[in-house]
């Protein structure tokens, strides 16, 4: 089964519990680049878990075993699994897995070469470690959320992306692979705790450098990137929106000239914090004359750093997402290719999203012969 895999992980075997939010994404994510990815699902779902079936995305291109964990015969099946496997995905609330009798030091006791990859929000200690939480909860306490959203207004990020995606899954990812290296090198395996408040801790080391160089306040709507009107999003005449992000000069004389500001001495004071609201209004004004798709004909391809905010189908739809095959369609949803691309390993298309246990009867014995 691995040897028909397509991407630069090919031969990378992972055992992934099922769980919901960062740990799949980070597992679809291995799998995208051609590992093994092999999912313990339990035998029927849960009264609240979060169960999307055939439109479950994270969940493409692996492989699924239903095991009851709560018989030994389920724990015996695990620990055979993770015997075979390089590195494991859990995002279980801390002391779960070991309570299950699936913790890190049985599971390296069977095979010292794995890569046991804990996620969480909180991390695995600390007073919140065994706290509930989402996204939102996480990225606000880490810092990371501070200068989302307009100046004035409450902070609002994208849903699960600067969290679970961001300071999770990725992280996670980078750490299991590194650890991996590791495990080749040296024959030992290690836990990875990987937090979704430590990542997106770190997910902020642009904007605190910007703080120590005194580029970005404490005050919202002070600083570079959340107050400025060259660096905003705005409503056009027909209800949709439009973002600029002429951060560097020579970009913001280029929006002025495109726009017929250049001028209006009153957009000199490119950095007068003072100064901002007033001309974030008047771009308000401008932008709400004319309708997205005539701002777009005169600023996009530009220098003026300019592109309109589209949902995913319009985005699907655009001609340079469309050039790259960024989006495909497949099991009735609109669905995002493999990143990031290779050019000596490229990643295949994407698996089918299985059936829960689709493969119980399957995968143990496949893995004990390859």
């Amino acid at each position: 089964m691995t040897s028909c895999r397509q991407g630069p992980l090919a031969g990378l075997r992972v055992l992934e519990m099922a769980g919901i939010g960062p740990g799949p994404f980070c597992g679809m994510l291995m799998a995208d680049l051609g590992a093994d990815v092999v999912v313990v699902d339990r035998p029927q779902a849960g009264t609240e878990d979060v169960d999307l079936g055939s439109h479950a995305i994270s969940r493409r291109g692996k492989r699924s075993v239903a095991v009851n964990l709560k018989t030994p015969e389920g724990v015996e099946t695990v620990l055979q699994l993770a015997e075979r496997c390089d590195a494991l995905i859990e995002g279980m609330r801390p002391g779960v897995m070991e309570r299950l009798g699936l913790g890190p030091d049985t599971c390296l006791a069977r095979n010292p070469r794995l890569v046991y990859g804990r996620m969480t929000g909180w991390g695995q200690d600390g007073p919140l470690s065994h706290a509930a939480g989402h996204d939102i909860n996480y990225i606000a306490l880490s810092g990371a959320l501070w200068y989302s959203g307009q100046p004035g207004d409450a902070p609002m990020a994208p849903p699960s992306l600067v969290g679970d995606i961001g300071g999770g899954a990725m992280y996670l990812a980078v750490g299991l692979l590194a650890g991996v290296m590791h495990a080749r090198a040296t024959g030992k395996g290690q836990v990875v705790d990987a937090a979704i408040v430590d990542g997106s801790a770190h997910m902020m080391s642009l904007l605190l450098g910007l703080q120590a160089g005194g580029r970005m306040q404490a005050a919202r709507g002070k600083s570079l990137l959340d107050g400025p009107h060259w660096y905003n999003t705005y409503r056009c005449a027909d209800g949709r929106h439009l973002s600029v992000g002429a951060l560097e000069p020579k970009f913001y004389r280029e929006l002025r000239e495109r726009l017929g500001l250049a001028e209006d001495p009153a957009y000199d004071k490119v950095y007068d914090p003072d100064g901002w609201p007033a001309l974030r209004e008047r771009l308000a004004r401008l932008f709400a004359t004319r309708d997205r798709d005539a701002w777009c004909a005169l600023l996009e391809g530009t220098d003026a750093c300019f592109a309109p905010v589209l949902s995913p189908d319009e985005a699907a739809a655009h001609p340079h997402m469309r050039t790259r095959g960024v989006y495909f369609h497949a099991h009735g949803a609109l669905q995002a290719s493999p990143a990031p691309r290779f050019s000596a390993t490229p990643a295949g298309a994407p698996g089918p999203i299985p059936a829960r246990g689709e493969h119980s009867g399957t995968v143990l014995d496949a893995w004990s012969k390859d």
